[in-house]
């Protein structure tokens, strides 16, 4: 890995303040511009940034400054790490056992079907497949198509849950909340819903409908009956 200057402004704002070094020099070993290191010398800028010391953080030694001091010519190196850190390989494709390599296509529809935001890339990543297996599959050009059947990768050990999750949260950022008509659900117009009235005005409608005719016949039988009860008495 390439070894870089930390904080080159801030540096070069500490070699200006303690050192006799000329502008190319500290513009050269902090990879900026003379101008805007004499920018700096004459309070112009970087104003809020403080000093950061080369020789603390092991990055200078004080004999490397010397000789550049002595020297207008000399151009500063970098000091040699202590700890050196390794590089960080490329992740690769996601790498699947020879034993459940042929559980990938049903995998493959699995996601196809149930996570059609999925990208060809994420299914590749959960996976470990190629792009060309995923577009086969999905256009059902695969040489096994009539005999594959969806499954879970997780259920199968090709990824797990979290990063299954992971994948269709990404995928699900940004896009649009499903419509009424996607989820199944319809909704009623407008027109139809100023149509409805509330329960307790069409019981009062009802109320209003009863036959009063009706009403006082019942009455009337009510008070003839007791007297017929008492002519039989007698």
């Amino acid at each position: 890995m390439a070894q870089t200057l930390l904080m080159p402004k801030a540096t070069a704002i500490w070699l200006v303040d303690n050192t006799a070094l000329s502008f190319d020099q500290i513009a050269q070993f902090c990879k900026l511009h003379p101008l805007e290191v004499k920018a700096i010398a004459d309070g112009e800028a970087a104003q809020g940034i403080k000093g950061l010391d080369p020789i603390s953080t092991g990055q200078l030694s004080r004999d490397e400054i010397a000789r550049a001091e002595a020297n207008p010519n000399h151009k500063l190196k970098l000091s040699e790490p202590k700890v050196r850190v390794p590089e960080s390989k490329r992740r690769g494709p996601r790498y699947t056992p020879v034993s459940k390599r042929q559980d990938r296509p049903n995998a493959i529809l699995w996601l196809v079907r149930n996570h059609p935001e999925l990208k060809d890339a994420q299914i590749s990543r959960l996976v470990g497949t190629t792009k060309s297996t995923i577009e086969q599959i999905r256009e059902r050009t695969h040489w096994n198509s009539a005999n594959l059947a969806p499954m879970d990768p997780v259920t199968l050990g090709l990824c797990s849950q979290i990063d299954l999750d992971m994948e269709v949260e990404k995928a699900s950022t940004g896009r649009p909340l499903p419509t009424a008509a996607e989820l199944g659900a319809t909704l009623q117009s407008a027109q139809e819903t100023e149509r409805l009235t509330p329960s307790y005005e069409r019981e009062e409608e009802k109320e209003k409908e009863i036959d009063a005719d009706a009403v006082f016949r019942k009455l009337s039988s009510l008070r003839s009956a007791p007297k017929d009860e008492d002519d039989d008495q007698y």
